[in-house]
């Protein structure tokens, strides 16, 4: 476990949140402990270390290398710990983020250490806070596919999120394309055909969305919030 003394203050969070950072730092072998004074000390160190070696007779081309890697590297650092401070206010009380798999850890920053765009952060943060809450919830897979999307795709996918639904599963619901609701999150005929197009849904406007065998009374969810609807019929039936 990573030594929590080596951790700046952030002040009051909770536990779940603490153990986050601190899974993320050890996952990542130590090369990431976020929000921590010794990040200075060492950007300070790596800038000493290029001016000694820039004593060194090496070619001007290898300076200019050693020069952009510490650039570099310090632009991933930073949106990692962007990345992770908009995540813990979505890490839950009741969470626990130990759980989370290293290997799970390592594959996510690796593809989202090159994300600076600040809406892409904050979808790369509900991932990773959505992960703490419910380890195991996103796979190596959806989170590949996330980085192969471009930004115009992802935020458009997490506005169709908003009308997401639980029924069984998450179900986003849309019954009017035409409708002003939808059009002003800017979700239309022609944007769910696109996403249907790059496989991040299934959109089929003739045949529509049905759920089969509800009795009288369901329940629903909708981001936290629990919905009971009655049918006036008894006989299980497609809704």
């Amino acid at each position: 476990m990573a030594d929590g003394s080596s951790l700046v203050n952030l002040g009051e969070i909770s536990k779940p949140a603490t153990v986050l950072i601190e899974k993320i730092s050890d996952a990542l072998g130590g090369a990431f402990r976020p929000f921590q004074i010794r990040r200075v000390a060492k950007a300070e160190a790596d800038a000493k270390m290029i001016e000694a070696v820039a004593q060194v007779e090496i070619s001007e081309l290898q300076k200019r290398a050693l020069q952009r890697f510490v650039v570099e590297e310090g632009r991933r650092q930073d949106n990692i710990e962007a990345i992770t401070a908009k995540a813990l206010p979505g890490v839950g009380d009741t969470a626990d983020p130990s759980k989370i798999d290293d290997d799970w850890i390592t594959n996510f920053f690796d593809k989202c250490r090159l994300i600076s765009n600040d809406e892409m952060q904050a979808l790369w943060a509900q991932i990773l806070s959505g992960e703490a809450n419910s380890p195991g919830k996103y796979s190596k897979r959806t989170v590949d596919y996330l980085a192969s999307l471009d930004k115009s795709d992802a935020l458009l996918f997490r506005a169709l999120c908003g009308f997401g639904w639980y029924i069984g599963q998450v179900s986003p619901l849309v019954f009017d394309t035409e409708h002003e609701l939808y059009k002003t999150a800017g979700i239309g005929f022609t944007e769910l055909t696109h996403l249907d197009n790059i496989g991040l849904i299934r959109f089929e406007s003739l045949a529509g969305f049905q759920v089969t065998k509800l009795g009288k009374r369901v329940r629903l969810g909708y981001y936290g919030a629990v919905v009971e609807l009655e049918f006036a019929s008894e006989t299980p039936k497609t809704r």
